[in-house]
């Protein structure tokens, strides 16, 4: 197989960078097809089973042999873009062309300047979900940016899905769950678009995570089947660790990693042929010193960007890249280093949705209020330069040198104010002189982040649906809950 057998082919306008050869990509396509006709995965779900054997594949217990013809097939059917339709049509989104970022998945714990580090509740998901909707550098809302511990682990699904519909009229991501909460979340998004509306179009989206090496559980396929079947946006998402749960050597990494996400793409195609899938690389390495996960390793990105080539050159596919993590505990120079290399490297090599870049700490454990201010900022840096030079020849500026020749000032030129709006600037950095900062209070740039989203949420309405819908999802959610 060569790339261009694959359809579909994208102009990007953004720089990119690659981090392997256009020749090693066959290869990692290659290695994968081996591993998937002659290892397998492993499927813990009936139905999952009965999908792959009624098309051809073979089965032992729960192991599947995808064959090549299937995989590829698979492929050649995913779009390579997809149109994801919000309430408000106005925020709608392109995936697959252009940079989508999107609230973090994970976070267990919240922090600020004013309370400190605590267990996230409910109320801090929807404050999430408002910064999120405020915010013009998100394009699409929900996940979880925060779990919220003050409602049951079996009802969080649902009730995350309602204050995402409450507070947002982005494009939305539902949450993993087993199939019977998949199914009411489907439900409770049917309840604001319509029964019939998902049919033909793409509301909600949700993250599945393989169970690396080389497997996939039974929650997962439950999410991938009930999403997949409403013909809704499957995002595939291996989180390995090399050394630990995938090879130790980068490039053994990368094929496992290209091998899994081959896997569940194929299942989503077998359920919804045409439906959109998204390639979502997210492994990392584990600190073999403690077996620990970390989510700040240069070689991180080795991986994962490696893994871009494949969905963007190769198989012409949707990308989702994580983009702004850091190990860092506190909101220090450490998770600014760790943060901007992690953004720069998933912007430039290629990711399409970009996650984890709104406030992450500590390996994803915990969301700053703060940290989300000053990502903002960060990321907007980062898509800038990758919106590289305007090489076009009204940008050469010639007339303009000319006519402020030798030892002249550009300052007061025409030109200049008809361009000086559209310069890059901060959100929450500080330009200004030393003594203008010393005499405005030494204010850091934390103490700045601090001020600006609490006047953000204070700004926020109540909530953005009626209060008939609000009614019926409030009523449908005790329904569900028994109550």
């Amino acid at each position: 197989m060569t790339p261009n057998t694959f359809c579909n082919s994208r102009t990007r306008k953004l720089v990119r960078t690659k981090i392997v050869g256009d020749e090693d990509l066959p290869r990692i396509h290659e290695a994968s097809i081996d591993l998937l006709e002659n290892t397998g995965i492993i499927f813990e779900h009936e139905k999952a089973l009965e999908i792959f054997k009624k098309q051809g594949a073979k089965i032992q217990g729960k192991t599947v042999f995808i064959p090549r013809a299937m995989v590829e097939k698979a492929m050649d059917q995913t779009p390579a873009v997809y149109r994801h339709t919000a309430r408000n049509k106005n925020q709608s989104v392109t995936i697959g062309d252009g940079i989508a970022p999107h609230p973090n998945l994970g976070s267990v714990f919240c922090e600020d300047m004013d309370k400190g580090k605590r267990r996230g509740l409910l109320e801090d998901y929807a404050n999430f979900q408002k910064l999120s909707q405020a915010s013009d550098l998100v394009k699409l809302t929900g996940a979880i940016p925060v779990a919220p511990s003050d409602v049951q682990p079996s009802e969080q699904a649902l009730y995350m899905i309602y204050e995402t519909i409450k507070h947002t009229d982005k494009p939305f991501i539902g949450i993993s769950t087993n199939a019977k909460k998949a199914e009411e979340s489907l439900a409770m998004v049917e309840m604001v678009f319509g029964e019939t509306y998902l049919k033909d179009h793409h509301c909600v989206g949700v993250s599945t995570t393989a169970l690396s090496p080389l497997k996939f559980g039974t929650h997962t396929l439950e999410s991938i089947i009930a999403y997949a079947q409403k013909n809704q946006p499957v995002y595939i998402i291996p989180s390995a660790m090399a050394g630990v749960t995938s090879p130790m050597t980068l490039f053994g990494s990368i094929i496992q990693q290209n091998t899994e996400i081959l896997a569940g793409m194929t299942l989503i195609q077998l359920i919804n042929p045409g439906g959109p899938g998204v390639y979502c690389p997210a492994s990392t390495m584990a600190d073999l010193r403690t077996a620990i996960c970390v989510y700040a390793p240069p070689e991180q990105f080795l991986i994962n960007s490696t893994c871009l080539q494949m969905a963007i050159d190769f198989y012409k596919v949707p990308t989702r890249i994580m983009a702004g993590m850091t190990d860092s505990k506190e909101v220090d120079i450490q998770a600014g280093y760790e943060t901007m290399q992690n953004m720069l490297m998933g912007l430039l090599t290629g990711g399409h949705m970009v996650e984890q870049v709104f406030g992450v700490l500590d390996a994803i454990m915990t969301i700053s209020y703060e940290k989300f201010i000053i990502d903002e900022e960060m990321l907007s840096r980062a898509i800038r330069i990758c919106e590289g030079v305007d090489t076009s020849e009204g940008e050469m500026s010639l007339d303009v040198i000319k006519e402020t020749g030798p030892g002249g000032s550009y300052l007061t030129h025409p030109d200049t104010f008809k361009r000086f709006k559209n310069q890059w600037l901060p959100t929450v950095s500080c330009w200004t002189s030393y003594d203008k900062w010393e005499s405005s209070g030494k204010q850091s740039v934390m103490e700045r982040a601090n001020k600006k989203y609490k006047q953000i949420l204070e700004t926020r309405p109540e909530m953005m649906i009626s209060k008939s819908l609000d009614r019926d999802l409030t009523a449908f959610l005790k329904k569900v809950k028994g109550m």
